[in-house]
């Protein structure tokens, strides 16, 4: 059995080749049109001569015969020389006896009366021209908004069929809950029988939920290639046109189609575009989004049932929906699909993976350990950015290597090898970094660090990378203390090794992140005895539309003492920091030295360094590809937020 790519192509798979042989034809029809009157008009311009020259020539005898037609006084006829002629006669009534006499043959010529059909077809035709590209273009405009003639209420949902490429379960991994809630509906789609013997109703509607590049869309489409079902879907913006009426008129069209190849799922992505809580201040009360959200409203609840029609629907957006879409009857259940943990991670990239040829030293849970927070599609842009990296270094398998830069690039940006830093400024970087490290390996609660690199990537100069054991959903105080500390690691290293007055403006991005933290510390976590577990912060109340800015509402006395809490908590970490380095000195100048020497270092090798081992390298040619540089500040690497807000930085 053939493929589809084994179909020959034809006018339906080329629509802007039919578009442009149409434009072509009508453009031939055009200069045709018009070289025939220029044609015309041009041969009788150059046989036209004057009439005094017409009666020198035949005074001479140079002329042969002549043809005059007596209504309008034209005169064609020919030369001796066989040469052809044309002029007027402006009422001279001796022409007839000066050509008899000498000798010239005369024709009358009786005027000719043009075919009707003929005269009609001139003149019409610029018209009909015009018509005929008016109808083309009035049609190329129905074919976008719906077939046909007034095709503007047409639904404009696809129909995907198994031809158009089957997705099942298999291809969805790391949303194992989700994937179970929605398992009930495929049963109910391949038996419906199972559940009406109980008396059991299925969910008319589902609604997933969740950031962008989860796999909402795939979810749903994976539900309707394990029931081996239709499969229509449409976003939300295609409802809303600014001619009134054409939403619910595409509503109206949607469910028609869908009941007519019951069952079948029907996808409505970014269902926010038209669902929007009605009322909300959005223009008119009866506008016409809000005319489509009530249609969409009557189709799925109403008098008349939708048997077989599941309705999926998909959005990041769940709180700014109007309530009388979320209720029972309508969307049932809500289905949320989360970024994946570590386990989603290695089973995504896994998926991705199939079909890429991968070295042998490919670990698909490194790799995940290395990207806490990434989507489903933020992975298999990962995946693709190492096989692009591969084939450009002329590799026939993607290696590790590959997966950390692509990794590096995509977090942090592409390596800045094109600039020159003087060797101060390596210095002074060299050191900066290297107080992060040291901070980071004598504070027990840090996460272990991965990589180190003073190579420019994006907008910093260099940075320290640290990957958590595991997935963190809460943080602890004595983390965040530490931190504080591993933050100010850099700043302080500048200031132990090149003077007080020799400190750069490269920790800017560290003092930030510290602030921040000993911010949401103090008025979001209760984490200072002096202000006590109270929340400060402010409170995002975006379901109604507005935010409640809640330190406008604090006193003086409160707001300076927040703020004094938040100093205390920054200039604790920065004194931590100071202690761990002094007592190390020694370290800090190994690793400073190691990081001038060989640009990047891994965490397995800043340990052996440390512990005063070798680490392994014959020289510096020979270390693994340079990775992962980010700035002199802090990068915080993509994690979802826990109940305690903002997660910890993975990079100092």
């Amino acid at each position: 059995m053939s493929d589809n790519n084994d179909k020959q192509p034809d006018g339906n798979n080329n629509p802007w080749m039919k578009s442009l042989l149409i434009w072509v034809g009508i453009l031939a029809a055009l200069a045709l049109f018009v070289s025939f009157f220029n044609g015309a008009s041009n041969q009788q311009a150059a046989n036209a001569v004057s009439y005094s020259t017409f009666l020198d020539r035949v005074d001479a005898g140079e002329v042969k015969e002549v043809s005059i037609t007596p209504s309008t006084g034209a005169i064609t006829g020919v030369y001796t020389d066989d040469a052809t002629f044309r002029t007027n006669n402006p009422g001279d009534d001796q022409l007839v006896q000066r050509l008899r006499g000498k000798g010239v043959t005369i024709n009358a010529r009786a005027e000719e009366t043009p075919s009707i059909w003929l005269y009609m077809l001139y003149n019409s035709l610029p018209f009909l021209l015009f018509v005929g590209i008016a109808f083309f273009v009035l049609r190329q405009m129905q074919k976008n908004s719906g077939s046909g003639a007034m095709g503007f209420g047409k639904s404009r949902a696809r129909m995907l069929t198994q031809k158009e490429g089957k997705v099942t379960f298999d291809d969805v991994a790391g949303i194992d809950e989700a994937r179970e809630e929605l398992q009930e509906i495929v049963e109910f789609l391949k038996d419906p029988t199972k559940f009406a013997r109980l008396g059991g109703k299925i969910p008319k509607g589902a609604l997933l939920v969740g950031s962008p590049g989860t796999g909402k869309t795939l979810l749903a489409r994976a539900i309707a290639g394990e029931a081996g079902v239709p499969f229509f879907t449409i976003s939300g913006s295609d409802f809303v046109e600014m001619f009134v009426g054409v939403g619910a008129s595409r509503v109206r069209d949607m469910f028609e189609q869908a009941k007519k190849n019951a069952p079948c799922i029907l996808f409505i992505d970014e269902i926010d575009a038209v669902g929007r809580s009605r009322g909300a201040g959005l223009g008119n009360q009866n506008d016409e989004r809000e005319q489509t959200l009530n249609q969409l409203l009557v189709e799925m609840d109403g008098f008349e049932a939708n048997e077989g029609i599941i309705i999926i629907a998909a959005t990041n957006r769940p709180d700014v929906l109007d309530p009388a879409l979320l209720r029972p009857g309508r969307f049932d259940r809500q289905v949320v699909v989360p970024r994946p943990d570590i386990e989603g991670r290695v089973k995504i990239i896994q998926v991705h993976m199939k079909k890429v040829p991968l070295a042998p030293d490919v670990d698909a849970r490194v790799i995940a350990r290395g990207t806490p927070g990434f989507s489903g599609a933020d992975l298999a842009n990962l995946v693709n950015e190492a096989a692009l990296l591969a084939a450009r270094r002329g590799k026939r398998l993607v290696a590790m290597s590959e997966f950390e830069d692509a990794k590096d690039k995509v977090m942090m940006g592409a390596e800045r090898k094109s600039m020159v830093m003087t060797e101060d400024e390596k210095r002074m970087t060299a050191y900066h970094e290297a107080g992060h490290a040291i901070v980071a390996l004598h504070e027990p609660a840090s996460d272990p660090i991965h990589k180190a690199t003073i190579i420019p990537r994006g907008r910093a100069l260099g940075m320290v990378m640290r990957l958590p054991e595991r997935d963190s959903y809460s943080y602890h105080r004595d983390k965040m203390y530490a931190n504080l500390a591993v933050s100010m690691g850099g700043r302080i290293a500048e200031e132990v090794i090149f003077g007080y007055d020799k400190v750069s403006s490269g920790a800017s991005g560290d003092i930030q992140y510290a602030t921040s933290l000993a911010r949401d510390m103090v008025t979001r976590w209760g984490m200072s005895d002096k202000v006590g577990p109270l929340e400060y912060g402010g409170s995002d109340d975006s379901y109604l539309g507005y935010q409640v800015n809640r330190p406008s509402q604090m006193s003086n006395e409160t707001a300076q003492l927040i703020d004094a809490e938040i100093k205390r908590l920054v200039e604790g970490g920065l004194e931590r920091a100071k202690q761990i380095l002094t007592e190390h000195n020694d370290q800090l100048h190994s690793l400073a030295q190691a990081l001038l020497e060989y640009e990047t270092l891994t965490g397995d090798e800043i340990k052996r360094l440390i512990a005063g081992e070798d680490i392994g390298r014959d020289d510096p040619g020979a270390s693994a590809q340079p990775v992962a540089a980010a700035g002199t500040s802090i990068p915080k690497i993509r994690k979802p937020k826990g109940p305690f807000g903002n997660p910890s930085p993975q990079g100092a």
